[in-house]
């Protein structure tokens, strides 16, 4: 049997080892030394280095997509709504640096495997969906929804990348201000 446990000390010292080493740094021994557990036992849990970053990967895609959409009314006036996810998902990488470094470097690895990425856009697909109805009304550019959700998250994690190394406060004025930014850049 597999132990819960094991599995978040093992996530925990991944996401650690990644924002000092990133990905291509880091080695099996390094996540086992971090996770306070043997080689041996890592290998245990996941057969290489590639497998535990696919596994971590979807966990941390998963959760971030549940994040994002927690108290949405799909009810509510498009903008608001949108606003409301927007700010889930600012707030969700300030609070879990680690967990958003990993998820961009990763992004851009070779270690995601094409199933991996394929789940990936598939939790996505909330999101496109939000795009899409606010194209429907009318309320946001009707250009292609991978630019606009390019520009929204890419925006929002230079955002997030400077908060969190300036060490700066972001007020509510500001988170304001930058979603105001946000709404203005893709209204329609």
């Amino acid at each position: 049997m597999k132990d819960d446990k094991k599995y978040a000390r093992i996530f925990r010292a991944v996401l650690k080892l990644v924002a000092k080493k990133g990905l291509a740094g880091m080695t099996m021994g390094d996540i086992s030394k971090e996770a306070g557990i043997a080689t041996g036992t890592l290998y245990v849990y996941f057969d290489n280095k590639d497998a535990l970053i696919n596994a971590l990967f979807a966990a941390c895609r998963e959760n971030s997509v549940a994040v994002s959409f927690r108290d949405y009314d799909p009810q509510a006036p498009f903008k608001p709504g949108f606003r409301h996810i927007w700010m889930n998902i600012l707030r969700y990488r300030l609070q879990h640096f680690e967990e958003f470094i990993f998820l961009e470097q990763c992004y851009h690895s070779p270690y995601i495997t094409a199933a991996t990425r394929e789940k990936a856009r598939q939790l996505a697909e909330p999101f496109y969906a939000l795009i899409a109805r606010g194209q429907a009304e009318q309320l946001i550019k009707n250009v292609e929804k991978d630019l606009l959700i390019t520009f929204i998250i890419g925006s929002m994690n230079e955002l997030v990348k400077q908060i969190h190394y300036s060490g700066a406060a972001l007020t509510k004025a500001r988170m304001s201000t930058t979603f105001d930014l946000c709404w203005d850049a893709i209204k329609a």
